[in-house]
C-alpha cells in the first residue's frame, strides 16, 4: 500500500537517517526478497502479525529462521498465541502477507517486538508496505526509530519455515 511507503520514507527522511529503496518485480517469500534486494537472506526483517491470547502484535525475525512460539509465550505470558489470517491481517492494516514492514506504532497499529537475532546485523531489509517495494538501512537506526517495547530471543534457525499454534 503506498500509505504504508509513504509512511516509512517521512519516518526515515524526517528523522535524518539514511537509507535505500528498491523496487523489484513482486516477491513472495523471504528467498526471493533477499534476490530482488541484492542482499543476504540473513539481513531480511521478517515481520509477523500474530494473536497472543486476545491482542495482536508485531514480530520481526531475521528471514533466514523460524519462529519461536513457546518463547514468546514464556516471555511474554500468553496462554495462546497465533499468526493473523490473511483475512485479519487485511483488515487490520490493509496489507498482504509479504509486505508487512517491521514497524509498529506509528506505521502500524501494534505493539512491536524484534527478535535479538536482528540486532547482529549491521542493516535490515524488508518490504515495505507492497511486494514489489524494499527498503534498506542500518539496524542502528532501524531499532531507535521502530521501538520496539521489547528485543529477545524468539527465532530459531530451523529454516524459514514458521509454526505458531497454540
Amino acid at each position: 500500500m503506498p500509505f504504508v511507503l509513504d509512511a516509512i520514507r517521512e519516518l526515515l527522511t524526517s528523522s535524518g537517517v539514511s537509507f535505500r529503496e528498491v523496487h523489484h518485480e513482486p516477491t513472495q517469500t523471504s528467498e526471493e526478497s533477499a534476490r530482488a534486494r541484492g542482499e543476504e537472506l540473513r539481513l531480511g526483517g521478517k515481520a509477523l502479525l500474530l494473536r497472543g491470547d486476545e491482542a495482536f502484535a508485531l514480530f520481526v525475525l531475521p528471514a533466514d529462521r523460524k519462529v519461536d512460539s513457546r518463547a514468546i509465550r514464556r516471555e511474554l505470558g500468553f496462554k495462546k498465541l497465533r499468526f493473523a489470517t490473511s483475512e485479519e491481517l487485511m483488515n487490520l492494516t490493509g496489507l498482504v502477507p509479504g509486505s508487512v514492514p517491521p514497524f509498529g506504532r506509528p506505521i502500524l497499529p501494534f505493539p512491536l517486538y524484534v527478535d535479538e537475532g536482528i540486532a547482529a546485523n549491521d542493516r535490515i531489509a524488508f518490504n515495505a508496505g507492497s511486494l514489489t517495494d524494499s527498503i534498506v538501512l542500518a539496524v542502528a537506526d532501524y531499532l531507535r526509530l521502530a521501538a520496539p517495547l521489547k528485543v529477545f530471543r524468539f527465532s530459531d534457525t530451523g529454516g524459514t519455515g514458521d509454526s505458531a499454534s497454540t
